[in-house]
């Protein structure tokens, strides 16, 4: 079994292994936001409608939930770092596959396979960081870490604009690879074993108990579908405003990007905030304090919609403010979630990552059957949805913990 202390005290050599997994996350994120303006190019290359504008993030995000089942309890077996490095060098390869693809089908094939590395990341990565580090400097960590990975929403429709003035949107994919590079050896070099037990066993039969124990766990389960659930908006907008701006709005792809940049700042905004409280006030907090702008801005976007179908301004205001109350919960619902079971710390990531991409994949599908039907106001309404299922989760999930530290009082 790994003995590892959790640091306390930062050091420049502790942060290489964070950084380096974030410039990984960087990475597999910056592979869909930069490729976002050219996705009309792309279905017009292989002569398909806009209707498949978002099955390039629906396929990749469904890769994302099909071996979390398998990579936790492998980790917690073999270690987290082995099985971290083998994903990175596995998404470095699967960008470079793109050069050969020929239809939309194919393009979408490859989407799903380089979906598979976000396995890596929430089974295993994070699940590494948050045992690398205490609670307060985990959660300061994770969420500058997410501001990180932000940027890649924040800067890859820009990028990705400016980059198709110059080059070809399979080039791209290289640039990608060449990123992943660099996070490899980063890895390799930084980062610490903080698992593994050789006499945890992987059978299916006892992987098959132990996510059955964890399904009836109503903590990790109100916890992993809060997170997915709360990602739907997001994600939604990240997936459809090409169409929305671009193909129905009539806007550049410059303008496009641009209209990015509100709501990825708020989220940054709110994870600064997290970092700020976190270590001072206790991690319900801000869970509490999130759910206020979350909820208003749901609000805000769905009356937009219903006052003037054409008034995105309004509906990317409500979405900056609904992003910057996810920013400020969500490190520390999934720290929260993680450390809510007894269970292997990868398994438990793999449960909440599982549950949590299905609920992406799921959301932005309703998301894009509902604007393909009713426009904004079906769109904003299935947002505002989600942000109430959110709401009720977590306030199951806040009871659930309580009647736990009640008990373990007694």
């Amino acid at each position: 079994m790994a003995s590892y202390t959790p640091v306390s005290n930062l050091t420049f050599r502790h942060l290489i292994f964070p950084f380096s997994l974030v410039l990984f996350e960087f990475a597999t994120y910056i592979a869909h936001d930069m490729i976002q303006p050219g996705m009309l190019l792309v279905t017009g290359e292989f002569n398909v409608g806009p209707e498949w504008v978002s099955a390039s993030l629906t396929g990749y995000l469904v890769g994302g939930v099909l071996l979390q089942w398998l990579l936790g309890p492998l980790s917690d077996k073999f270690g987290r770092r082995p099985v971290m490095l083998f994903g990175v060098a596995f998404f470095m390869l699967s960008c470079l596959v793109m050069h050969w693809v020929q239809s939309i089908e194919q393009f979408v094939a490859v989407r799903f396979i380089q979906g598979i590395s976000l396995c890596f990341i929430g089974a295993v990565g994070y699940a590494a960081v948050l045992e690398a580090f205490d609670e307060a400097l985990s959660v300061k960590i994770t969420a500058l870490m997410a501001n990180v990975a932000l940027l890649a929403p924040l800067a890859g429709p820009v990028a990705g604009a400016a980059f198709l003035s110059v080059g070809g949107w399979r080039d791209m994919f290289y640039l990608f690879a060449a990123v992943t590079a660099i996070a490899l050896i980063g890895l390799w070099r930084s980062m610490p074993e903080t698992a593994g037990d050789r006499n945890a066993s992987v059978s299916l039969k006892s992987m098959g108990k132990g996510y059955l124990a964890l399904a009836k766990d109503r903590q990790v389960i109100s916890g992993a579908l809060a997170i997915g659930i709360l990602g739907i908006p997001m994600l939604a907008w990240v997936a459809l405003s090409p169409v929305i701006l671009i193909h129905d709005q009539g806007l550049s792809r410059m303008h496009y990007a641009l209209l990015q940049l509100p709501v990825f700042l708020a989220m940054i905004v709110g994870n600064l905030t997290l970092g700020k409280l976190a270590g001072r006030v206790p991690l319900e907090q801000p869970l509490k304090l999130g759910a206020w702008p979350i909820m208003l801005g749901l609000i805000i976007a769905a009356l937009s919609a219903v006052i003037d179908s054409h008034g995105y301004l309004w509906m990317i205001a409500g979405l900056s403010l609904y992003a910057f109350g996810s920013g400020l919960v969500n490190a520390g619902l999934y720290r929260l979630t993680l450390f809510s079971s007894e269970a292997g710390k990868g398994s438990v990531a793999a449960m909440i990552g599982m549950l949590s991409i299905a609920a992406f994949a799921i959301g932005i599908e309703l998301a894009k059957y509902g604007y393909f039907a009713g426009g904004s106001r079906w769109f904003s309404g299935i947002n505002l949805l989600a942000g109430l299922i959110w709401l009720a989760l977590v306030r199951g999930f806040l009871r659930e913990r309580q009647r736990r530290s009640q008990v373990v009082a007694l």
